[in-house]
């Protein structure tokens, strides 16, 4: 059997059959599978944009009504906002007007590949089985897996018999990661202002 890999809408996922997103083969079984789960994206903020409720889909792509922080609002596809391709509705850039591709993440702010946006939302994905990001039942080895992410890099923080553990570890590597990176950058903002 071959298994195709797919990078489409940021997560690794395998397939049994071609999918029009994949970027090749791989024999390795990652586990992890399409969601057939839609997001719920209300409420979440990506840059500027503040998303309020579904909207049409834009061809064959979900798409949602999002309100700028300027007033204006606009329809913007999942993937353009969970991509960070769309960050406003170009009202805070003299690129006001241009595509989207031209505007691309100029409203969100990278430091070493990372978003410090997308770190301070701390999302739950809607088809997270286990309620807290990073945290995975591995099935092969009947055991709980704890990740995270980091510029660029995933780091694995282990297997455990109770989920509490994977929790605590998840947590741990948050505040050393992620919450360090957030207050050291507010305190850098805070020094230039």
């Amino acid at each position: 059997m071959v298994r195709w890999r797919c990078t489409y809408e940021i997560e690794t996922c395998l397939r049994e059959t071609d999918c029009k997103f994949c970027c090749g083969k791989d024999g390795a079984d990652m586990g992890a599978r399409h969601s057939n789960q839609k997001l719920d994206l209300t409420g979440q903020r990506f840059g500027r944009l503040t998303v309020l409720e579904p909207a049409a889909n834009v061809g064959t792509k979900t798409a949602w009504l999002c309100r700028c922080d300027c007033g204006k609002d606009a329809v913007v596809a999942t993937q353009r906002l969970r991509d960070g391709h769309r960050t406003s509705c170009g009202c805070d850039k003299d690129l006001f007007g241009e595509p989207p591709s031209t505007i691309g993440r100029a409203s969100l702010t990278y430091i070493d590949g990372t978003c410090v946006e997308m770190l301070r939302a701390k999302t739950v994905r809607k088809n997270n089985t286990s309620g807290v990001p990073g945290v995975e039942w591995y099935a092969r080895k009947q055991r709980w897996r704890a990740t995270i992410c980091f510029k660029g890099k995933r780091h694995y923080l282990g297997v455990y018999t109770r989920f509490d553990d994977a929790v605590k570890a998840r947590k741990d590597a948050e505040a050393r990661f992620h919450d360090s990176f957030l207050l050291e950058y507010d305190q850098e903002r805070a020094q230039c202002e």
